[in-house]
């Protein structure tokens, strides 16, 4: 999750510099003073920089409800749903898909196809036009290469089961964010039984279950653990404590690790639809994720003319669909309570 410093200037230069894909949402924006309110789980300090350039330019204040890092995503998931028939949220703005597909298939996302969106490949739009994906991050294992040679690490997550590696292990709260979806990624490709035997291994080794995903590094950096499940972001932004600090991206099963992307949506019922599309235009734009993948975040474009702009090389990815991975949630998180956190 990326953090300030250094990082607020490279995102101000980005910015400086993105104006020409999304000029449409300067015309569309209403006028200054109508806000659309904005439900965001992505890191706090990274998102008011994105927000604060699209005030600039439209004139629209942005409010914003931010999770918590622990409760990432969950939280406002419920949140919206917890508001059918009311006036809630107008968008939201995600660090992960999965829980994204589920509002839309609990009919809480409204249809809007993005013009800015018109280069992003298919599969990272919905078909019906609720939902649309850009800047990915990988699941990884961290270590620090000072204590820990890359040679040894195992390079499949099924691995890290074993009980050499569990007693050394740190995984965030599999009930949020990121790790929800690697650990249903896991289910789906697997199948529940093969997913819960996993499960039941994490925990007879002795893995450690924290409340975040840079928890994980911080007891990765603190010598507790010697691995952790994570994201990229959070292994870069550490690194600047620890040069030493490095990530590998073991295979899930099918030739490659789990990517997951943000996301956008319009929330059905919001009281400022127009300032929403303007809003997403923005997010789902190609400067944005150029600006992502400038960022401490290193975030994938979904975009591949962008990859080769930049010089991004994604790490081989597994061959499920978001759609899969969604299908998987409910048991896989069900499994987590009975297994990792009783």
């Amino acid at each position: 999750m990326a953090r300030g410093g250094a990082k607020g200037r490279v995102l101000a230069g980005v910015l400086a510099l993105a104006c020409a894909s999304v000029a449409g949402c300067e015309r569309k924006g209403g006028a200054a003073g109508e806000s659309p309110l904005l439900y965001c789980s992505v890191d706090t300090e990274f998102a008011r920089e994105v927000l604060a350039e699209y005030e600039r330019r439209t004139g629209v204040k942005v409010r914003v409800i931010f999770d918590t890092e622990a409760a990432k995503t969950t939280g406002l998931v419920q949140r919206i749903l917890d508001e059918e028939g009311q006036t809630g949220a107008d968008l939201f703005w995600s660090n992960e898909i999965f829980n994204t597909i589920l509002l839309s298939r609990r009919g809480r996302l409204a249809a809007y196809v993005s013009p800015a969106a018109a280069d992003i490949p298919e599969a990272y739009k919905c078909a019906a036009g609720t939902w649309t994906a850009f800047g990915m991050r990988a699941r990884v294992v961290a270590f620090d290469s000072a204590v820990t040679p890359r040679a040894s690490l195992p390079t499949t997550w099924e691995a890290y089961a074993a009980p050499e590696w569990a007693s050394k292990l740190a995984i965030a709260n599999p009930l949020f964010g990121t790790t929800r979806g690697h650990v249903a990624a896991a289910f789906a490709l697997w199948g529940e039984d093969r997913g819960r035997a996993y499960l039941e291994r994490l925990r007879a080794g002795g893995a450690a279950v924290l409340d975040s995903n840079s928890a994980t590094v911080r007891a990765v950096l603190s010598g507790n653990r010697v691995i952790a499940f994570t994201d990229t972001d959070d292994v870069i932004v550490a690194r600047k404590q620890r040069p030493t600090l490095d990530m590998i991206y073991p295979d899930l099963g099918d030739g490659g690790t789990v990517l997951i992307p943000n996301s956008v949506a319009i929330v059905r019922g919001g009281a400022h639809r127009r300032e929403a599309e303007s809003l997403y235009d923005f997010l789902v734009s190609a400067d944005v994720e150029r600006m992502l993948a400038r960022s401490d975040s290193r975030n994938i474009p979904v975009r591949s003319a962008l990859c080769e702009e930049l010089g991004v090389t994604a790490p081989p990815a597994s061959k499920l669909t978001f759609a899969r991975v969604a299908d998987a949630l409910e048991a896989s998180a069900q499994a987590a309570r009975e297994i990792l956190l009783k």
